[in-house]
């Protein structure tokens, strides 16, 4: 999918797009979204009956995930529980798929929580991001999950199990169902794929212990009915940039009365360039990407040239990009800087508290 189609289709499944032609595409889109939403159900009910098997292991398993494609922030919700459990102690390991790495779809271990045994080419740019970012977790990739957890616990015996983007991943058991839905869009424009951007009809939210909204605007009024579920509300803010290939962050006081060039390959690039622009980086040049791109001779050719045609002093683009860039040229390199995310979430207490009732069992 170009990224010009991306960005396209993107704004008709949620809903912003609504001229004439949009409204044409969306009407032939919905009896595809239709059977694909009727399938999706079927196959939930199969799993609740019996008639398709859930597996079990042998530890405890969260299941962090949401029921749009892509853009819900999985990723640093799911650091963010990683380091509550290892600052208590627990062994960790986050079981990811591994999309977009060349290894996708073979069970590998990533990192046994002491060193890193694969590149980001290789298992994806978010295992390594999560494998580089958090000291002590381990991960392990593969697309079946339940083989990927037998693998975790043979090879690395963890305490917890961390299902990485699981909503969907019925097969595979989970102690706590922890679902994330973006506060400003939580189900698009209601409808599922192809015609929206839910993988499964928002009914499915029946199905979580915990929702946490992401993307919280500050004082905001919560008036999103999901029953009796409970729920936290969550803010990701950039916090700091960090120089490609240095451990010493910088403030944004860096870039200030500079200009800059910002680009990303994430599922919406144009939050974060909002997100730049909001904290007074003068942003001369954007490039969209498609989400998790392979950063080739070729792109990496593009950002370089950008740079030249704008004269950009800095290159800011995501922690989940940069660990991609080995292919930038010595000059982009020392320009370009990580824009670091931070998460914050109203009620802390009531995750762990849900955390502690899950673990107490397995600690007597």
């Amino acid at each position: 999918m170009s990224v010009s189609y991306q960005t396209y289709w993107r704004g008709i499944a949620s809903g912003s797009h609504i001229g004439l032609l949009d409204t044409i595409v969306l009407l032939l889109l919905k009896p595809w979204a239709l059977l694909y939403a009727l399938a999706q159900q079927l196959r939930v009910r199969l799993y609740q009956h019996g008639m398709l098997k859930t597996e079990r292991l042998p530890r405890p398993v969260v299941s962090i995930g949401n029921v749009t494609v892509g853009g819900t922030g999985k990723t640093p919700v799911t650091a963010y529980i990683a380091r509550i459990l290892l600052a208590r102690g627990y062994k960790v390991a986050v079981l990811s798929r591994g999309y977009g790495g060349s290894l996708e779809g073979q069970t590998c271990v990533v990192s046994d929580g002491a060193a890193i045994m694969l590149s980001a080419a290789e298992c994806g740019d978010e295992p390594y991001l999560l494998a580089s970012t958090v000291p002590g977790l381990m991960v392990v990739i593969g697309t079946d999950r339940h083989v990927s957890g037998q693998t975790a616990i043979q090879q690395l015996d963890p305490d917890i199990l961390l299902l990485d983007d699981g909503f969907q991943h019925l097969r595979l058991h989970r102690d706590l169902n922890i679902l994330l839905l973006d506060f400003s869009l939580p189900f698009g424009n209601g409808w599922t794929l192809p015609a929206g951007i839910l993988r499964e009809p928002p009914a499915a939210v029946r199905r979580a212990d915990l929702v946490i909204f992401t993307r919280t605007p500050e004082n905001a009024d919560l008036n999103i009915d999901i029953g009796e579920i409970p729920r936290c509300l969550s803010s990701h803010t950039i916090v700091d940039l960090l120089p490609l290939g240095s451990h010493s962050p910088v403030p944004f006081s860096h870039c200030l009365g500079h200009t800059v060039l910002a680009f990303a390959g994430i599922a919406d690039p144009e939050s974060f360039f909002a997100g730049l622009r909001s904290l007074g980086l003068n942003l001369v040049h954007t490039i969209s990407f498609p989400d998790h791109v392979i950063y080739n001779r070729e792109r990496c050719a593009e950002i370089a040239d950008a740079v030249r045609t704008n004269g950009a002093d800095f290159i800011v683009t995501t922690e989940k990009d940069g660990v991609k860039l080995e292919g930038l040229t010595q000059d982009c390199a020392m320009r370009t800087l990580l824009a670091r995310l931070g998460l914050t979430i109203d009620n802390p207490a009531r995750l762990g508290g849900l955390l502690d009732k899950l673990l107490q069992p397995h600690e007597a």
